[in-house]
Parts: C-alpha cells; structure tokens; sequence
C-alpha cells in the first residue's frame, strides 16, 4: 500500500532538511583555487612561525630579498592529520630554523602559496600530505 499525502510530505521534507543541512558542511571548506598551481615557487629562508592547527597547518618564513630586505611569506598547509600520515611532527619547526619550501604561489601576487615540498633543517625532505609531494620510501626499505 503507498504511502499517504501526509507522509509523503513529512518524506520530502525530511530528505530537503538532510540534502540542506549537509550543503553548510561543503561550503565550509574553502577551495585551493587561490592559488596558482600551475606555477612553483622555491625559497629559502628562516621560520618565524610554525602553526599545527585545524583545519590547516601553517608555516611562516622570512625570506631574504634581492634588496638586502627581508619579505614575510605564509605557506599553507594540509591539516595536522593529513600531514602526520606523510611523515611530518609538530614539533618538526622552531623558530628561527632554516628551511627551504616549494610552493604553489598566490595568484593574487602576495607572498603566499600552497606547500609542494619542505627541505627541513635536518635535510629530511617533507610534501604536503599522502600523494602531494615527495614519496615516502616503504617500510624495510632505505633512501641513498
């Protein structure tokens, strides 16, 4: 037997309510396309900053400019989950380390960009989450 008008309507409004109720969920994660990721940007420089937060981590780095100044850049990040399933710690920065970061930079032109790759001060070479930058050997095997 079908179901009454009633119900069917309590049915559909029920399934609007869920289908709604989600949509806050997708448009609460911003997208990468701030970001020119055709293009790859390589710096060196010294962190000022090393923020493992959520929903995304960020490192802060001045870098040394052709005018004998200094320019402030922000690289970000995957989430701290994502990132420790790479290999990365929280206590992997410090202040005043030296690093060198591969970047996707802003397309607005500011010094910002998404993180491809970090070289840490201990030569250990990091990317941005499981898939987004260097591999990671496989257990029982060694790098040369």
């Amino acid at each position: 037997m079908g179901l009454s008008c009633r119900s069917r309507v309590l049915c559909l409004g029920i399934v609007i309510i869920s289908v709604l109720s989600g949509a806050n969920v997708l448009v609460a994660h911003h997208s990468f396309a701030m970001f020119d990721q055709t293009k790859q940007v390589t710096l060196t420089g010294t962190v000022t900053a090393f923020e493992w937060t959520n929903p995304h981590a960020y490192i802060e780095i001045d870098v040394p400019d052709e005018k004998a100044g200094v320019t402030h850049w922000s690289v970000e990040m995957g989430s701290p989950s994502i990132l420790m399933q790479s290999g990365w710690k929280f206590k992997d920065l410090k202040h005043g380390d030296k690093i060198t970061v591969k970047l996707s930079p802003l397309r607005d032109g500011k010094p910002g960009g998404l993180l491809v790759q970090a070289t840490l001060q201990d030569g250990r070479i990091l990317g941005n989450g499981p898939g987004r930058g260097p591999a990671q050997p496989a257990a029982g095997t060694t790098q040369r």
